[in-house]
């Protein structure tokens, strides 16, 4: 990506006008989440002066129905609101009429939206205005007469309606139409699925586009080049803008460096916007704190004061659903899951979480389905994979459930458990020895992270392997495995039992085997080209428990 281009932030003053003039066309339009981002930005460009505003020249005969439009509009009551607006012609007035009326659709969609338990698409209620909007809509735009908040309306209506390919389309427009309004911004940075797309699009040369280009890296986890594109924003004149602290804060988040909070929690006197950054970090920060202590309702009414603050607060929507879970409440977690789908359909977390709840309710087919969505977002996420091993042996996949584990441990299974359930897989398809190499490996890698050998399935693992290399005749393994069974509650019996059995045959004289290698395993789940570790006999006499 180019480097920040230093021209552009060279007249901060000239900046700081673009950006009063953009949040009164946002505030006249109704754009609230538009004018906050905004004036995150406007209060901290280099802690400038207010200045003057021009005020724009406005088409007489609209100015009363504007005026009691806007009241209206304002009370949320958006059918009188563009009923008052009809036949009037300017830009101001056309994309409020327009936007009341979508507003509208949404206020009756969230009013008549049922509960489903199919998948999303299929299970999602419709804002009704939609199709209409999109013929009305399309042919201002042919005409050439949408301004750049009307094409960003349109590229909206198109994105609700899964027209992906042409809203990105419309989205790049509406960039270049009005540069300065970041709801059109942060729409494309939704519908964008990787840096290929991302490098693809033709977008405006203007210092918006370096915020911007910074959020996609954050959004698609290129957390270096994200951090070094906001520490060069930071340089240019923006050092206090509490958008990039709270966007550096969320990039650290991403790879656990939660420290950097701290920061966005000091606040100076009378900077009312960093007040409000605060609270709507505590909100989800308090909603953790009674999820902790296992407070679940508690939590979810914090994730909601939350959403009051930020309606499009992602983090807030999946932690929410989260605690219905707890909570046993699964039409409920499923909604919150959906709206954080719709806010960004590339977090994982709650196409994972809507997985784990069709799970609870035993509908494999749709676990899969939301599963498989969020391995393709994190490709290398070893939870992903062992999820997805779990659906595959409920639907008999067995063949795709072994390839899932063996995956999930090659890039680095954080919760040790793929491993174990490769082995026992291989165990219920009687594949002795794949099942021994399993263990093999499982047990190796607790002894080489140096963790203690209470660890959950160290005892299974070792009552597996004394069986195997009884049945071989490896009476030595054997012995060193049931030995080691004796120091487990829940094993020590049927090691005492195993002891006895390899007493008993070396009494009536029976040789060892002399073969003390194990199948090379795995050959059937990877292609030439994996790697694989070759486990030797197990030696347990320098492991220390």
């Amino acid at each position: 990506m180019a480097a920040m281009r230093s021209s552009e932030f060279g007249d901060l003053v000239q900046i700081k006008k673009q950006l009063i003039s953009i949040i009164a066309q946002c505030k006249e339009r109704g754009l609230v989440h538009s004018v906050k981002c905004a004036g995150a930005h406007r209060g901290q460009s280099g802690g400038l002066k207010p200045l003057a505003l021009s005020e724009e020249l406005e088409d007489a005969r609209d100015l009363d129905a504007l005026c009691l439009a806007k009241s209206h509009f304002e009370l949320k009551e958006y059918d009188r609101a563009a009923y008052f607006l009809r036949g009037c012609r300017s830009q101001k007035a056309y994309f409020l009429y327009m936007y009341s009326r979508y507003l509208s659709g949404e206020k009756k969609k969230d009013d008549e939206t049922v509960d489903s338990l199919g998948p999303l698409e299929k299970g999602q209620v419709r804002n009704e205005a939609l199709r209409e909007l999109r013929v009305e809509l399309s042919k201002k735009h042919s005409a050439g007469e949408l301004d750049g908040f009307g094409l960003y309306l349109y590229g909206v209506v198109l994105r609700k309606l899964d027209l992906l390919k042409e809203a990105v389309e419309i989205f790049v427009a509406a960039t270049h139409a009005l540069p300065l309004h970041w709801g059109s911004w942060l729409e494309l940075c939704n519908l964008i699925t990787n840096i290929e797309m991302l490098k693809s699009l033709s977008l405006p040369e203007c210092w918006v586009r370096d915020f911007f280009m910074a959020h996609m890296f954050t959004e698609l986890q290129m957390i270096k080049e994200a951090l070094q594109k906001y520490q060069s924003l930071m340089e240019a004149g923006f050092a206090k803008s509490t958008y990039i602290i709270s966007q550096i804060a969320v990039a650290y988040h991403n790879i656990r460096g939660e420290g950097y909070l701290q920061k966005v929690h000091k606040p100076k006197s009378g900077n009312s916007s960093m007040l409000l950054l605060i609270r709507v970090f505590c909100c989800p920060l308090t909603g953790n704190y009674y999820s902790l202590r296992s407070q679940h309702e508690k939590a979810a009414l914090y994730f909601q004061r939350a959403l009051k603050l930020n309606p499009r607060c992602l983090g807030a929507w999946t932690l929410m659903g989260h605690e219905y879970m707890e909570m046993k409440n699964t039409s409920a977690a499923i909604q919150a899951y959906r709206h954080a789908i719709e806010v960004n359909k590339r977090d994982y977390r709650a196409w994972y979480g809507l997985g784990q709840t069709y799970e609870i309710l035993k509908m494999p087919f749709y676990s899969l389905y939301y599963y498989r969505k969020a391995h393709h977002l994190r490709p290398n996420d070893s939870r992903m994979l062992v999820a997805l091993g779990e659906c595959y042996e409920k639907l008999s996949q067995q063949v795709e459930a072994k390839k899932c584990y063996w995956r999930a441990y090659s890039v680095g299974d954080v919760e040790r458990m793929a491993l174990l359930k490769l082995a026992k897989l291989h165990e219920q398809l009687n594949e002795s020895d794949d099942a021994a190499q399993c263990y093999i490996i499982y047990i190796q890698d607790i002894f080489s992270c140096g963790e203690q050998l209470e660890h959950a399935e160290v005892s299974t693992a070792l009552r597996y392997l004394g069986q195997y290399y009884f049945k071989n005749k490896l009476y030595d393994e054997a012995s060193l495995c049931a030995q080691r069974c004796c120091d487990y509650n829940d094993a020590r019996e049927e090691g005492k039992a195993l002891l006895r059995q390899i007493s008993a045959v070396r009494e009536q004289g029976e040789p060892s085997s002399t073969d003390l290698s194990l199948p090379s395993v795995f050959n059937p789940l990877i292609n030439t080209t994996t790697p694989v570790r070759r486990a030797s006999p197990l030696d347990l006499s320098s492991g220390t428990p």
